[in-house]
């Protein structure tokens, strides 16, 4: 009995929880509050990997003009520092949260920095990567300011696999031939009014 419990027990750990949402999953805010996604249900979700040091850095400024501009309509920006990428975030939750604040004026919630990719990976970005695979099945996050945006459900109904855009806001500025998929992450974003 106890084998058939421990192969049971074995398996399921291997095929992970099926019903498990993004609700399920705890986060750690930038001031170290643990907490779950269930925060944001009912609301709409755009998770950002963020770096202070990274050449799309200004992008704090877009998402923060879309923070003032839909969270009283349903929207919650979610930042999450992550220095995997060529150590573009080296510093403390608290050089990153005056930097963000001083720098950009950010009032969107900033999260502890976390591993978005690899064995260290954090929940949530290994529950974003396999519920929304990228071009030939990858997982794997490119670089700083992926986009994941998750409707009010909890199903991700877009993710902009390294296409961060250009110098300019979030959207604009886009130099590197990516308008097409800039252009769709901002009409879902401007349709929340209809979708919230």
């Amino acid at each position: 009995m106890r084998f058939i419990l421990g192969l049971f027990l074995f398996i399921t750990t291997l095929l992970g929880d099926e019903n498990m949402s993004i609700y399920d999953i705890e986060v750690k805010d930038i001031d170290g509050k643990v907490f779950t996604m269930k925060k944001y249900e009912n609301r709409v979700m755009l998770i950002v990997n963020v770096a202070s040091k990274c050449g799309f850095t200004n992008q704090y400024e877009g998402l923060e003009e879309l923070h003032k501009k839909y969270f009283d309509k349903g929207l919650s920006v979610l930042g999450f520092p992550c220095n995997q990428f060529l150590s573009q975030e080296p510093g403390t939750e608290e050089q990153i949260k005056e930097f963000c604040s001083l720098t950009y004026g950010v009032e969107f919630e900033m999260f502890s920095k976390i591993d978005v990719n690899g064995e260290n990976a954090h929940p949530l970005y290994k529950f974003l990567k396999e519920s929304s695979k990228g071009v030939l099945g990858t997982e794997a996050i490119k670089w700083n300011f992926t986009k994941f945006l998750v409707d009010k459900n909890g199903k991700i109904v877009y993710n902009q696999w390294n296409i961060t855009g250009g110098s300019v806001g979030v959207f604009e500025g886009n130099k590197i031939g990516r308008a097409k998929n800039l252009e769709k992450l901002k009409s879902e974003i401007d349709n929340l009014e209809s979708n919230v």
